[in-house]
């Protein structure tokens, strides 16, 4: 699987801005992706301003990655405000190469620390997407910290787990370690996206990252803006499960 991640800097609440911006950097070397990933809140920065940007699934964010999903004929995961009725999600959509919303991960870990919780609406619901034929577990930036998430979704199969975040540099060491954690306990591959740049809260340097199986880093975007792609092969997943069975050892107590 040949996956593109955009590790930018996107400008504070200029939603149409930022898609422009994605646009640039994904429309050349985006065609051979298998699987391009954006930052939490990709348009807009992590806003707790959402009663200006929470979109419904008739809004213009929705519409835009639809339309980018079918011109570049491939999968997109997308971190947008949504609104459904009078609640708002902090929401990762994955739209596939035929721009279909083939899932959508409604962000279940609030964080608190920063309001989070007084702005939108937790969920409850564990998604695990396809992606040309492999299970791939959703979760977004603090969802991180709490392992039993993954440790479900490698329950449901997931071989590729993903996280999408904003997370800042003061606590950059605990980004890149929970994602090594999550790879090694779940002997699965992990991908974290990250931003870079500042908002009015915090300062961000990326360390966009993947993790094999056995937490080696196969990729590394640093703190560099831009596209980058890499490839993994899936097949691994199922190899080192094989060859060391820790999941089948799990007791729960």
């Amino acid at each position: 699987m040949k996956i593109g991640i955009v590790q930018y800097s996107p400008a504070w609440e200029k939603r149409e801005e930022n898609f422009e911006r994605i646009v640039s950097l994904t429309e050349k070397e985006g065609k051979n992706c298998d699987l391009i990933i954006l930052p939490e809140m990709s348009l807009t920065g992590f806003t707790m301003n959402t009663s200006a940007f929470a979109e419904e699934l008739d809004g213009e964010t929705v519409k835009n990655f639809i339309a980018l999903s079918r011109k570049l004929k491939t999968n997109f995961l997308v971190g947008i405000i949504e609104k459904d009725g009078e609640q708002i999600f902090n929401s990762l959509f994955h739209f596939d190469k035929n721009g279909i919303i083939a899932a959508r991960y409604r962000k279940i870990h609030l964080f608190s620390f920063a309001k989070e919780d007084k702005f939108y609406s937790s969920s409850s619901e564990i998604v695990v997407t396809k992606i040309e034929n492999r299970k791939v577990g959703l979760s977004i930036c603090y969802d991180l910290r709490f392992p039993e998430l993954y440790r479900l979704q490698t329950k449901q199969g997931a071989e590729l787990l993903i996280n999408i975040a904003n997370w800042p540099l003061p606590r950059i060491f605990h980004w890149r370690e929970l994602l090594k954690a999550r790879a090694i306990e779940n002997l699965a591959f992990v991908v974290g996206v990250n931003r870079i740049g500042t908002d009015p809260f915090n300062t961000y340097n990326g360390q966009s990252l993947c993790y094999n199986p056995k937490g080696e880093v196969i990729f590394d975007a640093q703190d560099k803006e831009g596209f980058f792609t890499f490839e993994i092969e899936l097949a691994e997943t199922k190899n080192v499960r094989t060859e060391f069975g820790f999941l089948n050892d799990i007791k729960l107590i």
